[in-house]
């Protein structure tokens, strides 16, 4: 599938599911209703579909110096598409989840805890034992202790918000200007090891 298809490849990736939702945002619902528990070591950088699918578990752990989360898609002339709006409302609530979108910032472990974005920022070299310790922990409860914790404190309901999130998205990405700023980031080396350290940089100079 080539960028300039994107509009006609919108019906093969970005159409209605049966219960309302596009294919990104299905997988991100998918995660979170799990019955298990979905815990996720962050010791990169998580940007775009990529935050969203770490703000769709049920608990994030980021590595201190080396994790960044962030929404670029603002810098590509759209919207977070896969839940990011919506999840990003429910951890750290409508005013700092509007400027994660709008400012497409890349924000680091500590910050991203003081937003409520990642559950904490640990040292990098104590993450595993942390989140092992922690896995291990709960897979040892009584049984029926994680389904009826489950239960007790379930997933908030965001079909509506998700469908005005997808609105939003397809409303964006069909738009000229969309498609060739992701056509100039790819052939800008966005998609590099080193388009990705500076992702940011290399979008924000595009788009000006």
């Amino acid at each position: 599938m080539s960028l300039g298809d994107t509009p006609d490849a919108l019906d093969e990736f970005a159409h209605d599911l049966p219960d309302g939702v596009n294919v990104f945002q299905a997988l991100g619902e998918l995660l979170r209703h799990q019955p298990q528990v979905t815990i996720i070591k962050l010791a990169g950088m998580a940007r775009g579909g990529g935050a969203e699918f770490v703000a769709s578990a049920d608990m994030t752990f980021a590595a201190i110096g080396r994790a960044g989360i962030g929404q670029v898609e603002a810098l590509m002339g759209i919207v977070p598409g896969g839940g990011g709006t919506q999840y990003l409302a429910t951890r750290v609530g409508r005013n700092r989840a509007l400027e994660a979108v709008l400012s497409a910032d890349l924000y680091d472990a500590k910050t991203a805890e003081r937003y409520g974005w990642v559950n904490r920022a640990v040292p990098a070299d104590e993450l595993d034992d942390i989140v092992d310790r922690l896995a291990r922990n709960i897979a040892a409860l009584p049984e029926g202790v994680i389904a009826a914790a489950k239960r007790a404190i379930p997933p908030e309901d965001l079909a509506e918000g998700l469908l005005r999130e997808n609105d939003a998205w397809t409303g964006q990405i069909i738009r000229p200007a969309a498609a060739q700023l992701i056509r100039d980031g790819l052939a800008h080396g966005a998609q590099t090891p080193d388009g990705e350290r500076d992702l940011e940089g290399l979008l924000r100079r595009l788009a000006g």
